[in-house]
Formats: C-alpha cells, structure tokens, sequence
C-alpha cells in the first residue's frame, strides 16, 4: 500500500478507482479545496515497466501486459467468469485504469447517439444532449492533449483539437485512396496522443505499442495526465486498496468503503460522499456486494438494473494485404483514419444503427504470426514461417469495425456463486449475447469493408466475423435516467437511491453508440464533478 501523506480520517469524498473517470474527479475535486481519498486496487506503474522498446516487446504483450485479466492473472486482478459470453472483457487495474493499456482512440459520440429511441424506435434517449456536452468534449481535448484535424463533417462544426493530427502514414493513406475510389467518408482519426511534447509528455515517435503502455510517457494515460496536479492539491492515492464493501448507514447514506490492504488487513475508509469509478464490471460488481438490510439487493438498486444492459461493443475486422511496403509497424497503434460512412441508421439494411470504422497498423512479426493459426504445421512453421513473415510484414492493414451495441437486460453483470478473487470477494460473471441486430449490422459492415480493401489495391484479406478479446468498452450496467424506476443514477451520476452516492464511469450509459468511449466517460464524469462542486452545499452527506 502506498500513500503520499497521512490519510484524512474523514473524506469530503472517497473515489473509488483511479482510472480515466477517477482521475478527472480526483483532480478537478482537489483542485476546489476538497479532502479526496482514492482507493485504487492496482499498483502505480513507471513507463520503464513497459516493454515496447525492447527486443521482447511481443512476447510480453501475450502475457505480463495481455488486456485480458484472466490471461495476465496478477495479483491486483480479479478473474471474471465469461463461460456465458461472447466477448471477454479487457481492462487493467492501476493508477490511470486501462488508459494504461488503451489504444487511445479519442472519439466522440454524435449528436444522433443521444437520441436513439427517439431517431430509431429502441432503447433510449440519454437525459441530456450533444450539445450539453459539447462544452466538456471541448476541454476534455485540451486535458488529455488530443492530436486531430478540424472539420470533420461527419460532425457538427466545433473547436480544433489542441494539437495537429498524426500522421496517417502509408496505411491511411492507401485506405484512403480506397475510400475515395468509393466516395466514402473517411477523416484523420483523433487520438489522445501528442504530436509535439504536450502538458510534460514526449511526442509521439510512432513506435506502435500503444496497446502495452507507452515506454515513451506519450501517449494520454490519466496517471500522467491528471494524477500529479490531483496530487499537487492533496489528493491521497491509496494503492493496493482492494474494496469489498461501501458502507451506509440507518438513513441510507454511503459513510465510506471496507478494503483489503496487500498485507490483507481490513480497513476502513470514511467519507461525506462515495463516487464509484471502477468500470462497467467492477462497478456492478461492487455495488451488487454492499448489500446490507436497507438495500438487500445490493446498493443502489431498486430499479432492479444493477449489472443489467452490459455493452461491449463487438468488434469485426478485415485485413487486407499488399504487394507493396506500406511501413504497417508503425504506430500509433491508435487509428490512423476512420469512417462513419455507414454509421447512422438506414432501415432498408434489415438493422438499426451503424459501426464506425478506424485503420490500425499491422504490427510486428508475432501480430503477423497469428494470422497463420490453425493452418496445416509445413505451412505455418519452418522455412514457410520466413518466407510468409517475408510476404506480409509491414504489407498489412486492418478496418477495425466498432459496432453499436444495443442495450438488453439479458445481458449483464452477476456475483459468481463460486468464484472468488486471492482476497476471498466473489468475483464478477458475465452473461453477453449479440443480438440478431448486432449479427446483421456486423455482416453488413464486414461486406462494405471487404469492398474498400478491394478499392484499396488488396491482393489478398482476412476476415475476422467477431474478435473474442475485443471487450474494452464496458457500458450501460448502471445506466442514468430521469426515471428511478427504470435507471440507477441521473444525469448527475447521482444515485437516486442513495444521494451522496454517485457513479461516473461506463457504467452509466443509457446506449454504447459505435464509438471508443473513453473521451464521453472524461467528458460526463467532468461535467458530473462541475455539478457536484457547484452544488457542494446543497449536497446531503454523512455526518
């Protein structure tokens, strides 16, 4: 366990989780003169721990810094059952959350994405508007440091990005010759990456490991980007700090968490006020635990939607390969362009909604090495392993397709009756099922991509229907409304069972829209602690 000072026996607020919604809490709370604790269950990782600069770097991302808790199994993870899932989730505990780990796509929902039932006759309208965040969009660009190009006009007109796109490199710039075969949308992609030395971290040098950390202190992880100035203003990190519990008492107020420590000592943290941070899993999971008399089916949770309505987002691709060197290795790794061609929804598709698509580089030798599996051994080993490398590597790129998960209650967040964490707290089990909509607008999708990489030049390509590990974005599990009967916080992230409990991550999505959702969580948990300090004497707290 670590600690930068004496921890306050009494938190204004107790965060738990310091990944990318925490962060932006935490320093925006600290910056206002509040006493925050932070409890975050992984340790406080140092860029020189990552191996994209180092011979091995391949070897280690299928294992030591594999997304994938159940493959990685360190001890500041905990298992998830997914015998009932098409989709395994990826996450990372540490300080900065899986921004450790993400590839930094750094999107925006549109304005359509917000008013789904309305626009499309399912799910549900969001309790506010593109143009209500648009604000909070616009600084959460300058924060994290998002290299981009104005104008898209697959967007409404807005501020530019603070920093200069990427470059798109030979793999954009062949995708999009493609696209313009076709007529086809497609812009430089966003990314929370710097282009030039940016708020203290290093440029870019396209080194193409975004997805096992950033050995450059690039790329826009939260632990860089907001911890220090949370920090700076007295901000207490507590790392190792695995919570079982948060705490209420006979008037149905959050007084605060029960954690295990490293050492496996139990303590106790208290607070005027709990906001939950821990990801579209973790969170469910947490509050399904704080079961006590007054909330017998776990905290916050009359309506019933605790762990209901998962989204992850499933994720299709095609590769495609050329006759000509296209630099592939190169990052970021990251999206170098995308398109939202086919995102808004066209009934005559038999299917509601879209995807959007993103280019990503074809990695190194070993990424290439995948592709072979399951071919016959004289094919994919020996003599044919060198010449097949030889013909692929630095040949390839992938359209990634990011498809609209709809919410469904069947799809959820459970406690498994069995298994456990190494600290003995049941463990999360996910049940998760595309729906007949989400297999046709994936279909659709895979064939329109397939006619770009023709457009492209492909001399060959490979399709992957649904990828298995593709579960990063966590959404909908304690979804927001205006209606307590039918949501778990408002529009606030406040709980509207429990008034000085407020959720800000994932999990509060009413739909999972086709984009990488890391920039509308730091947006809607900035816009929720802009609220929350505004509204700080009105708040009903723990004595």
């Amino acid at each position: 366990m670590a600690s930068v000072r004496r921890t306050p026996d009494m938190a204004d607020v107790l965060i738990i989780g310091a990944g990318a919604s925490g962060s932006v809490a935490a320093k925006h709370l600290a910056e206002n003169g509040f006493k925050v604790v932070c409890l975050e269950q992984g340790p406080k990782v140092d860029n020189s721990e990552f191996y994209g600069d180092k011979p091995e770097w391949e070897l280690m991302a299928q294992k030591r810094w594999h997304p994938n808790p159940n493959v990685r199994d360190l001890e500041n993870d905990y298992p998830i059952n997914t015998s009932e899932s098409d989709v395994n989730p990826l996450l990372y505990n540490a300080v900065g959350g899986s921004t450790i780990l993400y590839a930094a796509h750094w999107q925006r929902f549109m304005p359509s994405d917000f008013r789904v039932r309305t626009l499309d006759g399912v799910a549900d309208d969001w309790p506010f508007t593109y143009e209500d965040l648009e604000p909070f969009y616009d600084q959460m660009d300058v924060e994290m440091g998002v290299s981009g190009l104005n104008g898209d006009p697959a967007y409404p007109p807005g501020k530019a990005p603070p920093l200069p796109p990427l470059p798109i490199g030979r793999i954009g710039m062949k995708a999009a010759e493609g696209m313009n075969k076709l007529g086809w949308h497609w812009w430089p992609a966003p990314n929370a990456i710097p282009s030039r030395p940016y708020g203290g971290r290093n440029q870019c040098v396209r080194r193409g490991t975004c997805l096992t950390g950033c050995p450059e202190r690039a790329k826009a992880s939260t632990d860089h980007t907001h911890w220090p100035s949370a920090l700076q203003h007295g901000a207490t990190l507590i790392t190792g700090a695995r919570v079982r519990e948060i705490t209420v008492n006979d008037e149905g107020l959050a007084t605060g968490a029960v954690y295990v420590d490293r050492n496996g000592r139990e303590r106790r943290q208290a607070a005027k006020a709990v906001i939950v941070c821990a990801n579209g899993v973790g969170t469910p999971r947490l509050l399904l635990l704080s079961k006590s008399n007054r909330f017998p089916d776990g905290l916050a949770n009359s309506s019933g939607l605790v762990g209901k309505n998962l989204m992850m987002h499933p994720y299709a691709a095609v590769t495609g390969y050329f006759d000509e060197p296209l630099e592939s290795w190169l990052g970021p790794a990251g999206q170098s362009i995308h398109s939202m061609q086919w995102y808004e929804t066209d009934a005559s598709r038999g299917f509601v909604r879209g995807a959007k698509w993103n280019v990503m580089p074809g990695g190194g030798p070993l990424g290439m090495r995948a592709a072979y599996g399951g071919k016959p051994l004289e094919e994919a080993w020996g003599a044919n392993l060198h010449k097949n490398t030889r013909k692929v590597f630095g040949r390839t790129f992938e359209w990634g397709i990011i498809a609209e998960d709809l919410p469904e209650e069947s799809n959820q967040v459970l406690l498994d009756p069995t298994l456990t964490d190494s600290d003995g707290i049941p463990a999360p089990k996910l049940i998760y099922k595309n729906s007949e909509n989400t297999h046709r607008l994936i279909e659709f999708h895979l064939a329109r991509a397939k006619e770009a990489m023709q457009a492209a030049g492909a001399v060959d390509m490979s399709i992957t229907p649904l990828m298995r590990d593709c579960g990063w974005h966590l959404m909908g599990t304690a979804r927001m409304g205006n209606d307590p009967r039918a949501s778990v916080v408002n529009q606030w992230g406040q709980a509207h069972d429990v008034p000085n409990l407020f959720v800000y991550d994932g999990s509060v999505f009413v739909t999972s829209s086709g984009f990488n959702p890391t920039g509308t969580i730091t947006a809607i948990a900035l816009r929720a602690v802009k609220h929350l300090i505004a509204n700080r004497q009105n708040l009903k707290v723990a004595a």
